[in-house]
């Protein structure tokens, strides 16, 4: 398993040739436009999802060049930026904006470049929501946290000195952070309760590309060749990795696939139609997913398909480039066991919505976040309407990450709030069993077997009371830092058009 240490843009924009927006000719020497607000505004303007919906984003804001100039003038980028927002909390949950790319005001709803190597969930310990733990989903190989000795199944009780609460957590997206482990979890009727370990642990966040592909391991149980594939992002630099894994499947003969998507906040829709593919493979040419632009750019709206070939994407100036195509590695299964939690969104869910098109997926775990839009990236090119990384004004580094999309599945079915399991874990059975992947003390690992070999696996699994009042049906809230890693496209002009 490979990491790149560089400084990684996942997140590349839409390029193509279009009529500029911006006619400065009526401004008044008097009155000029902040330049980079005036960016912000006419971006958002052009392909702001919710534009419509936005006052502030109305083309009447533009007819007076006095109250546009009053209007955007005076604020930061990024407050300009976020009171744009329709709904922010609510309805838009997942736009944001950075300079030099360090999200700025959202550094909890975004992929930031600078992390620890370790990937957490946020857990209430009681009823109030108010004192909290954070459990470790996984540490990457190599990373500052494997080197502090940090282990999947480790739970974080204090940070920087102080006992992790609703109001601090955040402060675990710090550069350098001071963590206190428990030594001890347990379970009473009304509480989770720890004992925290002697001493600290340091972690200082570094520049990390992460291997998405997290972990392979091939169960025999009978004539069942069960592969468990831990996918953590769908980052098309790694489509080459991904392809690589099903290879090893198809080698290996695998008939079953248990597809661990409990940490994967999203990414590429390049890579979301790969999967389908490597997992199936029969429907080439086929629809897959449909993407519905605002009304200024319905011209835009269409279909993407699924193909025979994977992409291969390098990272090249911090954005991800075409380097060739491979012919895609598929098992040519006809159903899917796909492990879902709190902190499954975008392109994890467009796997499960639109792939159960074709095939079926069955779905354990939690509810997940319930991100059904996507965006593409918007630069200070007015000249190619906001959309060409290579024309950018370099006066300055602000780039904009709103939603400029939603997706359906071929059928353009509605998306539900959030995605259901056919089979429910309770999130908190999971704690004192979160040790190596692979093992079946993983309550929903375990779950997926059972389903798949029709036997009950007796484990050395710790019981957890789950009749725990303080039980929490959505525990999106209190973890942003994953609901938001973003569906964007690669490849704009290869939109099937309908």
């Amino acid at each position: 398993m490979r990491l790149k240490y560089i400084i990684p843009t996942l997140i590349l924009g839409l390029v193509f040739t279009a009529c500029s927006k911006d006619s400065d000719s009526n401004e008044t020497t008097a009155t000029k436009p902040d330049e980079i607000n005036n960016f912000v505004w006419k971006a958002m303007n052009s392909w702001y999802y919710w534009q419509p919906n936005v006052t502030d984003l109305s083309d009447s804001k533009i007819t007076s060049t006095a109250a546009y100039n009053n209007f955007i003038n005076g604020k930061t980028p990024d407050a300009l930026f976020y009171s744009l927002l329709y709904q922010r909390g609510t309805v838009d949950r997942f736009s944001w904006i950075e300079n030099s790319n360090e999200v700025v005001y959202a550094t909890k709803i975004a992929e930031v470049e600078k992390n620890g190597g370790f990937s957490y969930g946020i857990y209430p310990k009681d009823a109030s929501s108010i004192n909290m733990v954070a459990l470790i989903n996984y540490v990457v190989p190599g990373s500052p946290s494997a080197l502090a000795g940090l282990k999947r199944g480790d739970v974080i009780t204090k940070i920087n000195g102080s006992q992790l609460t609703s109001s601090n957590y955040d402060q675990l997206e710090n550069t350098q952070i001071t963590i206190t482990l428990a030594a001890s979890v347990q379970f009473t009727s009304s509480s989770l309760v720890t004992t925290d370990k002697a001493g600290t642990v340091t972690v200082t966040k570094t520049e990390i590309d992460e291997n998405p592909v997290a972990y392979y391991e091939k169960k025999i149980y009978g004539a069942k060749n069960i592969g468990y594939l831990v996918f953590n992002g769908f980052k098309s630099d790694y489509n080459d990795e991904l392809n690589l894994a099903f290879a090893k499947m198809q080698s290996d003969g695998i008939n079953e696939l248990v597809l661990d998507l409990r940490y994967n906040g999203g990414g590429s829709v390049e890579t979301a139609i790969a999967l389908a593919q490597m997992i199936n493979g029969s429907f080439t040419n086929k629809p897959y997913i449909y993407l519905d632009f605002n009304d200024k750019h319905n011209s835009e709206d269409g279909y993407e398909n699924l193909s025979e070939k994977v992409k291969i994407f390098n990272l090249v100036d911090n954005q991800p480039t075409f380097q060739r195509e491979e012919s895609i590695n598929s098992l040519a299964l006809t159903k899917i066991y796909v492990l879902v939690s709190f902190q499954t969104a975008s392109a994890s869910e467009l796997t499960i919505q639109c792939l159960k098109k074709y095939i079926s997926v069955i779905t354990i775990g939690e509810e997940t976040v319930g991100k059904f839009v996507g965006s593409n990236t918007l630069y200070d090119s007015p000249a190619y309407d906001y959309t060409s990384y290579t024309n950018r004004s370099t006066k300055h580094k602000w780039q904009l990450q709103p939603i400029t999309f939603s997706y359906y599945n071929k059928d353009k079915d509605a998306n539900p709030a959030n995605i259901t399991p056919d089979y429910e874990i309770n999130p908190y059975s999971i704690f004192l069993n979160l040790v190596e992947f692979g093992n079946v003390k993983d309550p929903c690992l375990k779950k997926a077997i059972e389903l798949i070999t029709g036997q009950t696996l007796r484990t050395t699994a710790k019981n957890t009371d789950l009749s725990l009042p303080f039980k929490i049906d959505n525990l999106t809230a209190f973890n942003p830092t994953n609901t938001a890693k973003g569906l964007y496209i690669e490849d704009f002009k290869r939109l099937k058009k309908q």
